[in-house]
């Protein structure tokens, strides 16, 4: 989603005309699958609520994908791979993380436009209605008072005005995202106690966009045509720096826990989803407990002869108004999707 090339592809989609979008699509269109997370009626603070669509531009969003796009339930996902001549202007639209406002204000609105999508969950999350850990480092580097701060197993801390504060989130849960589960859990502990002496609750009960869904929840989405997948259990990256055994319960417990709970999980999606977050061992691990394909964030359009285990997906914006000119030129980003795909099959 924050990739140089999903940049650009913004850029140049701001200045194609519809009608010259109309003609991409028609002779370079290729199947494409885009996603979002939350959907809040009104966001109170954008450094902190990154994850979250306001309403009414949501809306304005998913009908110009419905106006100019096929938009397809996931599970036909095999046809448009091996009939991509006949899915030039097909879209798979999934959201992830599973948080509660997908089903009190996102469901409504792709009801209305009777638009398909697939729900990837972190069921961790769902179990112990716990926080995403950055959100609520988020709220860590944007909320705590100005100051020096030691958190285990990152570098010591200088928070000082707003203007310098963005550039330390954005470094500090760069550091976070290079660590293991367990050294990354010791880490967010230690940012909510510091958060606790600071507010914690009242900042929780502000930020209420970012509690997540319960099972009954869950089924009623299911029960209303959503597709179910998993997200990993806990929110963190399947990269190098976690071991076999970690790797292996991010991927098989959340299918176990979905279908104990829903019914069959076919689909994967991996937190975070670009280069640096998915390891060799981490998508074996997803092939090797029985899902059918997964998804990166790596932009690209899914294509047959690519590793159906790092498929790529395109994040939608905040404010994403350019989809029709976009999404054609998304096949730009294949050549770089699978050098890497090959690199992790090195």
């Amino acid at each position: 989603m924050g990739s140089r090339l999903g940049r650009m592809g913004r850029k140049l989609g701001e200045w194609i005309p519809p009608g010259v979008a109309q003609i991409l699509a028609e002779g370079f269109g290729r199947p494409a699958a885009v996603f979002f997370h939350g959907v809040e009626p009104v966001t109170l603070d954008s450094d902190v609520q990154v994850n979250h669509h306001e309403a009414p531009v949501f809306r304005a969003i998913m009908a110009e994908l419905q106006r100019n796009f096929d938009v397809l339930p996931v599970t036909l996902l095999d046809e448009a791979l091996c009939h991509p001549e006949h899915h030039r202007r097909t879209v798979f639209l999934m959201s992830d993380d599973g948080y509660a406002n997908t089903l009190s204000t996102a469901a409504p609105i792709l009801e209305e436009l009777e638009l398909p999508w697939t729900l990837f969950v972190s069921t961790h999350h769902i179990d112990t209605r716990d926080r995403n850990p950055v959100f609520l480092a988020r709220l860590f580097f944007c909320c705590m008072p100005a100051g020096r701060y030691e958190v285990p197993h990152l570098p010591a801390l200088e928070l000082e005005g707003p203007e310098t504060r963005e550039a330390m989130t954005q470094a500090g849960t760069a550091c976070l995202h290079g660590l293991d589960m367990d050294r990354a859990n010791e880490a967010v502990a230690a940012m909510v106690k510091a958060l606790e002496q600071a507010g914690l609750a009242s900042l929780i009960e502000r930020f209420s966009s970012e509690s997540f869904l319960t099972w009954p929840q869950v089924r009623e989405l299911k029960r209303r045509g959503v597709e179910i997948g998993a997200h990993a259990h806990w929110h963190w990256p399947l990269n190098a720096a976690q071991t076999a055994a970690q790797l292996r319960e991010q991927a098989r417990r959340p299918r176990q826990r979905i279908e104990a709970e829903i019914g069959p999980c076919r689909y994967f999606a991996y937190p975070f989803g670009n280069t640096g977050d998915v390891s060799r061992a981490g998508w074996q691990a997803v092939r090797d407990a029985g899902y059918e394909a997964a998804f990166t964030t790596v932009t690209g359009t899914p294509e047959v002869e690519q590793n159906r285990f790092l498929l790529p997906r395109y994040g939608i914006g905040p404010d994403e108004t350019h989809l029709a000119s976009l999404i054609p030129l998304l096949s730009a980003g294949n050549r770089r999707l699978m050098r890497w795909q090959k690199e992790l099959a090195a």
